[in-house]
């Protein structure tokens, strides 16, 4: 990525000649139960709300406007599927009247934007018909696999048109189920399965009440990471109003083929996880995505993902796996078998903003979801003041008074043990006007959002810290909220703090994760019966939700797999891995180190937050170097760890046993990155790895060495020059990882090497010293 000032993107309201000083267009979204009860002598929707214009027109409005085109209110767009609501031209005073309806939710202005996604492709430099998304490149074979939640296939963002005929290869099916046929797979979804035995062993039959017996989708998880990962181009996608812009998977080209193994309530038993993996090797897909995982790293000879998957990657599929929601805590990432591209998540630069002003006149940015009408100065209750109760503090169900809570803001702890939702959800109960939520100095400057049934704002622990300092300093605390919308500039990427970090518990000679992608705030595709916040209690509809999690990370990477896949469908798995990974970056587009949302003060992240660093497709698709690795490679790597034979066993088969003389330590797999580990009893440490390097770039190239030394480390590579003279060419060296004298042992130092080829080819690789 290269560093350069943010251009400022113009955002305009979408109004037309001389009515635009009038009249404005809104997307409105209604309540669709309360518009069938109130109106069902209305033949349709489009009916009810063309009526529902008649009556609020503005005469002022039409007078003003004679010598206009426009006379009226009018009706733009109805919305039938998923989204509730329409698309009108309005005044300000229609828009008053409009708010008076029985069934109305939120008005938003229609916004134009330059041609940008929702908005990952446009932030990780992917341009239409251009590079790997030039139409050459985008070789619409290449399929992408999803162990997830299921699909709702009706969304346009899965639609076939202009597609090329399934894959001959292709050896899928489209099982039919609970709402579900063959008819809903499509050359777009060509492959749809399910797989529930091991959930109701575990937990007991279901009902097709709550959820759908079949790959459709009532969760909303799996519908967005699939159109992330391989979703169609989409104009005027937003949720709300809000990230407006043109929504895309990453590998837009791309054939998807759904493994649903999750359930209404977000579970998933091992045993359907791996029928699915196992499925999808015979189905013949070239990538698998994997937004789930365990909260429990576990080692790799008891890791069935561990396990299932490497046979993927024998067979030639790139894996592709969330590293975990556990952050910031130390040793919490999961998925972590060298074989698997373990990913982070970080923030894009877009901000959904708000201004929180307390009655002393001190204000705080925050950010929201929410698009109403900004909240005037009320009182503000917090613990005692809103119910007494000692959950009150994190707005717990039954812990509000609605006495003490009618009319006002309320304040909330935010607290990984009760969703943000259902807190919103109990303050508007109560008869809260508004809610502040806090977050306490683990979570630090996180801005995850989810939207809100009310007025809300969410704020970082330094805001939170001196809001509570206020609420003590005065008997009678007020606040108020407006809303700014969507705003884009915000330095990036930056490290969301709920991303789980290293170092590798279970491989301490891997540094993991292995990159980063954008996680945070991600809009895409929703299933059409499933509100925002995946809450049955929650009857909004939208057609693009936001989202985020290392969930919403992982398919970015996987449809970024497939755009490499198209382009070089000669490279292993691994050779993909080590692309991405040494060309990704560590700088932020302001050109300050990547911060971590974690810290208060925005610290520097690190290798155990971002691993390589943030991925770069389009350099990734030429990275000169790459470190390939060979299923016998990773089974050596295993023997190296001294597990049993029954234990490579589960990996290899029969076929392969560990060789008797093996000299491999673990830190010599052929791994883009290195991470060392030295003993505090040991004054003069030092460790020697061997790696081998494929260039895969232009003929006839010289690579140099440089790099920075982690703190009291002395690095030494031999050779530090490498000449290759045709592509395909292999060559190897030797690095050298030695303690300084007198270094004073510190828990980890961080450094890196990076091979050079004048100003074309740099290949990066962390470097991580723990004593």
């Amino acid at each position: 990525m290269i560093c350069k000032t943010a251009l400022l993107l113009l955002v305009f309201a979408a109004t037309t000649s001389m009515a635009s000083m009038n009249r404005q267009t809104y997307i409105v979204h209604m309540d669709k139960t309360k518009i069938a009860a109130s109106h069902h002598s209305l033949g349709n929707s489009k009916e009810w709300y063309e009526a529902v214009i008649d009556s609020i027109t503005d005469l002022s409005a039409e007078e003003e406007e004679s010598d206009s085109e426009s006379t009226s209110p009018q009706l733009i767009h109805v919305y039938e599927s998923a989204i509730s609501g329409f698309a009108a031209k309005l005044s300000s005073k229609e828009l008053e009247s409009l708010k008076k309806i029985d069934g109305f939710l939120s008005a938003t202005p229609d916004e134009m934007f330059t041609l940008q996604t929702t908005r990952s492709p446009q932030f990780l430099g992917l341009e239409y018909g251009k590079g790997l998304w030039n139409a050459s490149n985008l070789n619409s074979d290449v399929i992408i696999g999803l162990v997830d939640s299921g699909i709702w296939p009706e969304h346009v963002s899965f639609q076939d048109e202009n597609m090329p005929p399934v894959p001959s290869r292709w050896k899928g099916a489209c099982e039919e189920g609970t709402n579900f046929t063959k008819s809903n797979c499509n050359k777009k979804i060509i492959g749809a399965r399910y797989f529930f035995k091991g959930y109701e062993a575990t937990i007991g039959k279901f009902s097709k009440i709550t959820d759908y017996k079949s790959a459709r989708d009532s969760v909303g998880h799996g519908t967005h990471t699939a159109s992330t990962a391989a979703g169609n181009l989409v104009d005027n996608a937003s949720m709300f109003g809000l990230a407006n812009g043109t929504a895309g998977g990453m590998g837009y080209t791309s054939r998807l083929a759904i493994y649903k193994v999750c359930w209404n309530d977000g579970a998933a038993a091992g045993s359907d996880i791996i029928a699915g993996i196992d499925q999808a090797i015979s189905d013949g897909v070239d990538v698998l995505s994997l937004s789930l995982g365990s909260f429990i790293s576990k080692p790799y000879n008891l890791d069935e993902i561990a396990i299932s998957t490497f046979q993927a990657v024998k067979k030639g599929i790139f894996v592709s796996c969330a590293g975990g929601n556990s952050g910031p805590s130390s040793s919490s990432v999961t998925n972590t078998a060298p074989w698997i591209m373990t990913v982070a998540a970080s923030y894009l630069d877009r901000k959904f903003a708000t201004t929180v002003e307390l009655g002393d006149g001190q204000t705080f940015q925050g950010s929201s979801l929410y698009v109403g009408n900004e909240t005037k100065q009320l009182p503000l209750v917090y613990g005692e003041t809103a119910g007494g109760n000692k959950n009150t503090i994190f707005c717990a169900e039954g812990s509000l008074n609605r006495e003490r809570v009618k009319g006002k803001i309320v304040v909330c702890d935010s607290a990984l043990i009760f969703s943000r939702f259902e807190q919103g959800e109990q303050v508007k109960l109560a008869g809260g006007a508004g809610m502040l939520l806090l977050n306490d100095e683990k979570q630090g400057e996180e801005r995850a959002l989810v939207a809100q049934p009310l007025p809300d704002s969410s704020l970082g622990f330094s805001e939170s810290k001196a809001i509570k300092e206020y609420l003590k300093s005065t008997t009678n605390p007020t606040a108020s909220i407006t809303f700014k919308g969507t705003e884009y500039g915000k330095p990036a990427p930056m490290m969301a703090a709920f991303s789980s970090r290293g170092p590798n518990a279970v491989g301490p000679d891997l540094i993991k994760p292995d990159v980063t992608a954008p996680g945070v705030n991600i809009l895409a595709a929703w299933p059409g019966l499933t509100g925002p916040s995946s809450f049955k209690s929650d009857e909004r509809r939208v057609l693009f939700n936001i989202a985020s999690g290392t969930s919403m990370s992982c398919p970015h990477v996987s449809g970024i797999a497939a755009l490499l896949k198209s382009v070089h469908n000669d490279w292993s798995p691994a050779a993909i891995k080590s692309a991405l990974m040494t060309t990704a970056y560590v700088h932020d587009d302001k050109c300050g180190e990547i911060a971590d949302v974690a810290s208060s003060n925005y610290t520097a992240a690190t290798p155990f937050a971002f691993g390589s660093g943030h991925v770069d497709p389009e350099k990734a698709s030429d990275p000169g170097l790459i470190y390939d690795i060979t299923p016998e490679d990773y089974l050596n790597y295993l023997c190296s760890l001294k597990y049993s034979a029954s234990d490579i066993a589960k990996f290899a088969g029969k076929d392969f046993t560990c060789p008797q003389n093996l000299t491999m330590q673990p830190g010599d797999l052929n791994y883009p990155s290195f991470a060392v580990n030295f003993k505090r009893s040991i004054d003069n440490n030092t460790v020697t790895f061997t790696r081998t390097v494929t260039h895969v770039g232009i003929p006839n190239v010289t690579y140099e060495v440089r790099g920075t030394e982690p703190d009291g480390v002395s690095i030494t590579v031999e050779p530090e020059i490498l000449k290759f003279e045709n592509p395909g060419q292999k060559l190897s060296y030797k690095i050298t990882f030695t303690q300084r004298n007198g270094t004073v042992p510190r828990k980890t130092s961080f450094g890196y090497i990076k091979w050079s080829y004048l100003d074309k080819y740099h290949v990066r690789s962390p470097v991580a010293v723990t004593w």
